[in-house]
């Protein structure tokens, strides 16, 4: 993901990841870390929400971005799904357990935006700035871009989403030369009046920065923004997704944002700004960091990932 160029340098990675954190669960490094974090997140039933612990102090160490990923990456690779594209919208099993429910799914990027530069670099209006239309995002260093590892993970969340009867919709299928923009996406949800939506990312930190870590809504008030009343359902979203994702993957929560929680606070993100419904990211892993972009371009991690957002999506769902 790369929607925070203009951040300060003093995150530990390739861009900034905002200036609050919530936390959840308080790692230690034993062989007990995982235990607590699938127990403090999770929970022992499915729909108990997480229980949420004080906040830790940040701490961060300075870290520069990884080479930047080729201007014209290849159009697929082995990596890469095969399926096809999905429609726009479409519904699920008419007698699932989201039955009624609305998801939006959002894919971070669009494998076009390396030959549309300066149609993604045009800014718009995020509420409380002007910010770039929408970013390449990352790649590992073998080719395989953050784009396509989104697209893949998202027809993958929408398969296991409608067999429990969700409508799921896409802010897009790949169809479109670019983007869409930041706000653009912020809309779609909107207009769907979506019970939650969820943007699928990864990250592009350095090597030794591991992990998935999930952003949620800071409370942002100016413009056109005002996430007043999205920001605690959009927390309880996030915070479901994240315990869900240690379980279905095994990965541990990031080790260079949020604090060892898996949780990072952002204010300067459109599509959250500008949400009116429960809104976060995800970013499911660093594609610069070896042994995660190792993960990223497994066929079998990635169902695991999805198997991790829709089992969190779901219990926030049926609370």
């Amino acid at each position: 993901m790369s929607y925070d160029e203009n951040q300060p340098s003093t995150r530990p990675r390739r861009i900034g990841r905002g200036n609050l954190t919530i936390a959840i669960a308080a790692l230690v490094p034993t062989a007990l870390a995982g235990w607590l974090v699938w127990k403090a997140m999770s929970g022992p039933e499915d729909n108990e929400p997480p229980k949420v612990l004080p906040t830790p102090s940040r701490q961060t160490t300075a870290g520069k971005p990884g080479p930047a990923p080729s201007p014209s990456p290849p159009a697929s690779s082995p990596a890469a799904s095969s399926a096809p594209s999905p429609s726009p919208s479409s519904k699920g099993n008419a007698s699932g357990p989201l039955t009624g429910k609305v998801v939006v799914v959002d894919p971070g990027h669009n494998p076009g935006n390396f030959r549309h530069t300066s149609e993604i670099n045009k800014l718009v209006d995020i509420g409380t700035n002007r910010k770039e239309c929408d970013t390449t995002g990352t790649a590992t260093n073998d080719g395989y871009t953050e784009a396509e590892f989104t697209f893949d993970v998202s027809q993958r969340l929408r398969t296991l989403l409608e067999k429990q009867g969700a409508t799921v919709k896409f802010t897009h299928t790949n169809d479109r030369p670019f983007g869409p923009c930041v706000d653009e996406r912020a809309r779609i949800g909107n207009k769907a009046g979506a019970d939650a939506v969820v943007s699928v990312h990864a990250d592009g930190s350095g090597v030794g920065n591991r992990g998935f870590h999930v952003i949620l809504p800071a409370l942002v008030r100016g413009g056109a923004a005002d996430t007043a009343k999205i920001v605690a359902p959009s927390r309880d979203l996030g915070e479901r997704i994240a315990g869900k994702f240690v379980r279905a993957t095994g990965s541990a929560p990031s080790n260079y944002v949020g604090g060892g929680t898996g949780l990072d606070v952002r204010e300067d993100l459109g599509g959250l700004n500008l949400s009116t419904v429960p809104k976060v990211f995800i970013e499911c892993g660093n594609m610069r960091d070896p042994k995660d972009a190792a993960l990223l371009k497994s066929s079998s991690w990635r169902q695991k990932a999805a198997q991790g957002i829709a089992d969190g999506i779901g219990s926030y769902l049926q609370r």
